[in-house]
């Protein structure tokens, strides 16, 4: 049982506890306690359950942030075979707060990149906390280029706070650096799948998340900016993060009803961190139908429906005749 859960998690890691107590129990003096065990076992399920059936957006976005949540590492490791990951813009630095390379998808080769957060404290700072700075975006660009070179579909990972907001990232022109991937994966004449996993962090998001197919995942969250941040803006209190949340509609059935993505990939009951073999096989499933459908295409009719996509958003029905 992980020692990490948020605060509306706390009734479920209380019964969780008794569980194993009784379990130890059970096996240190050769009792036989089933019955109460499969009990909590069937409260704790109905619990979770219950729960999670009446998620606030600040709780959707909580669990988006769960220390335990799978990391694009782990879904590398749980989707894909033979990865070989490549580093470095070629200019300034390897970069780490986005991890990418070349792997098999069911045989098929392709190109996975995405955010790393890392866990523990020297994991988090040398991922950058998953944010990722201009040099780190130069290094995802010529992945892509790499990928349009070589006819491999691109599967991208998003899991950032947002771009790095240091000086130094303004300095190396940070805003470009986003802007140019924009552009350039508006135009790549690969198949592209972005599947957000957990936070979909502004322009750090967007930069590796235009596509074919924009997925998320049903406790991930896409904002503009953080809660937290629009608080702060706001209300100059970003102790408000929940009201901000609530306002500006960033949980995964919000942006499906505006059309922003394609899908909702189930999770686990409890989160992806409750049940990480069954999120992969979840998502595994669902990428092989999407990877399918892309690349059905033709490369010219591939970047004339991204490109109504693309012009849809945002768009307005008048009901003036």
């Amino acid at each position: 049982m992980s020692k990490n859960f948020v605060d509306f998690e706390r009734p479920i890691f209380e019964l969780e506890a008794k569980i194993d107590a009784l379990q130890n129990v059970s096996h240190e003096n050769d009792v036989n306690l089933n019955e109460d065990i499969t009990r909590l076992k069937e409260k704790s399920r109905q619990l979770t359950a219950s729960l999670f059936s009446s998620l606030t957006p600040h709780q959707v976005l909580k669990i988006a942030r769960h220390p335990d949540r799978p990391y694009t590492h782990d879904y590398i490791q749980g989707l894909f075979t033979d990865f070989d990951e490549l580093q470095g813009d070629r200019f300034t630095s390897s970069g780490s707060a986005i991890i990418g390379g070349i792997a098999r998808f069911d045989k098929q080769p392709i190109l996975v990149i995405g955010h790393q957060k890392g866990r523990g404290t020297k994991q988090k700072i040398h991922h950058n906390f998953g944010m990722p700075r201009p040099d780190e975006y130069r290094k995802a660009l010529r992945l892509f280029r790499l990928a349009e070179q070589f006819h491999l579909p691109v599967i991208s990972f998003i899991d950032t706070p947002g771009a790095y907001p240091g000086i130094k990232a303004e300095r190396h022109n940070q805003s470009q650096a986003i802007a140019n991937n924009l552009k350039v994966l508006s135009q790549l004449r690969v198949p592209i799948i972005c599947i957000v996993i957990g936070e979909g962090g502004s322009g750090g998001a967007l930069a590796i998340g235009v596509g074919d197919q924009v997925l998320m995942l049903q406790y991930s969250v896409y904002s503009v900016i953080s809660p937290e941040g629009c608080a702060a803006i706001l209300w100059k209190d970003a102790t408000r993060a929940s009201e901000a949340a609530q306002a500006m509609a960033i949980t995964a059935p919000h942006i499906k009803a505006l059309n922003l993505i394609d899908d909702i990939v189930p999770e686990p009951l409890g989160g992806a961190h409750r049940d990480v073999a069954q999120m992969m096989q979840n998502l595994k499933e669902v990428l092989r139908h999407k990877l399918a459908q892309v690349m059905h295409y033709e490369c010219d009719e591939l970047l004339n429906v991204r490109y109504q996509r693309l012009m849809s958003y945002g768009a307005l029905q008048s009901d003036v005749t």
